[in-house]
């Protein structure tokens, strides 16, 4: 299989995942705004800034993987015509690094889900519990994307080390 073809093909892949981040990014703006005007609750009024807030961060997740991915589909061709090895041991040594981080990603995450988790159950304050479902929401959505976002490396790193030993 092509390298470079694989390579760009992966950029592509993450820009894509970039919109589909920046939808859902949206979505919760949506929700907030939802929350906002047809909420007549104080737990429903509640949910107006942890919603915000969490698409932000979410738009935040989306811009980072857009403008760190956008311009390595260009920087692939010139990386790879310039020096072939240097070029895949260098998108190995990265996709490696990004592996050894999701670890970590996946084991905070669910920390966090746990914690909010118990923010609902024990605190009775409508903004609390508010930001305890929202942050559930959040983490949810992020390990969804990072999922995605592991899996594609992970197998994009087992395709650069299979050409790498050829």
């Amino acid at each position: 299989m092509d390298i470079l073809k694989l390579s760009i093909d992966w950029a592509k892949a993450e820009v894509f995942s970039a919109k589909i981040t920046l939808l859902i990014g949206m979505l919760f703006f949506i929700a907030a705004i939802g929350f906002w005007q047809l909420g007549k609750t104080a737990m429903a009024k509640a949910f107006v800034w942890p919603v915000l807030v969490a698409g932000i961060l979410i738009m935040v997740v989306s811009a980072g993987l857009y403008f760190s991915n956008k311009p390595r589909i260009t920087q692939f061709e010139a990386a790879y015509k310039t020096n072939v090895t240097a070029f895949i041991q260098m998108e190995a040594d990265r996709t490696s690094k990004s592996q050894n981080d999701f670890i970590i990603v996946f084991k905070v995450l669910p920390l966090i889900i746990i914690a909010a988790a118990l923010l609902i159950m024990f605190v009775d304050i409508p903004i609390w519990r508010a930001i305890g479902s929202t942050a559930i929401a959040l983490m949810t959505v992020l390990m969804l994307i990072d999922s995605n976002t592991s899996a594609r490396n992970a197998a994009y790193h087992r395709q650069l080390l299979k050409t790498a030993t050829l």
